[in-house]
């Protein structure tokens, strides 16, 4: 068994163990961070079959957007943070497992890229290519025009999403900063004279 099928056993095993946890963890916070975990993992496996940009857009993509609307989740249920600071040390264990798996991780990819092992591609064949750097010579040559295409879609839908969000209602209350710029003293502010009172 070479290292390079030895790693990707322990990668999988690490992977299926992950995702079972984080639909059997009773607690929010363990089955997060155990998605982390398997967000982590699968990024790894795919720099062993060498599509690191696949890679590296796995976890900014999904493990950012998956720690965000975690924390969007916990701001909208007015999680109580006195409580949850006391309980902080308790996550400790499960956080530094967590940390220490992705690092042996990334050493075990990072050792079987530079300790001299022979690659399953050859140096000089011309699948040695960075893939990203393949996929942006494809994306930007034979594909460029179904890539416009997509750019002005999504910027149509930008535009659109802010004119529909940006149309003044009746029922609505809303702010005109120009308005607001423009506004003098006199405008906002009434001096009432009124008579003093008297004792009896």
């Amino acid at each position: 068994m070479s290292f390079e099928t030895f790693t990707f056993y322990v990668f999988a095993v690490i992977l299926v163990l992950s995702a079972l946890r984080v639909i059997t963890a009773r607690n929010p916070v363990h089955s997060a961070l155990f998605l982390v975990l398997a967000f982590f993992t699968s990024a790894a496996l795919w720099i062993l079959l060498r599509a690191e940009f696949l890679a590296i857009t796995l976890v900014l993509v999904y493990v950012g957007a998956v720690m965000v609307l975690f924390l969007f989740v916990v701001m909208m249920l007015d999680i109580n943070l006195d409580r949850l600071r006391e309980g902080f040390w308790s996550y400790l264990p499960l956080g530094a497992t967590v940390g220490v798996l992705m690092v042996i991780e990334m050493g075990l990819v990072l050792w079987n890229r530079y300790s001299g092992l022979q690659s399953a591609v050859p140096a000089q064949s011309p699948q040695a290519v960075s893939n990203t750097k393949a996929l942006g010579r494809l994306l930007y040559t034979d594909f460029v025009y179904p890539f416009e295409l997509a750019a002005v879609l999504l910027l149509v839908a930008i535009v659109a999403a802010i004119a529909l969000t940006l149309r003044r209602r009746k029922d609505t209350k809303y702010q005109d900063p120009a308005k607001q710029v423009l506004v003098r003293r006199s405008e906002r502010v009434r001096l009432v004279s009124m008579p003093a009172e008297k004792r009896e």
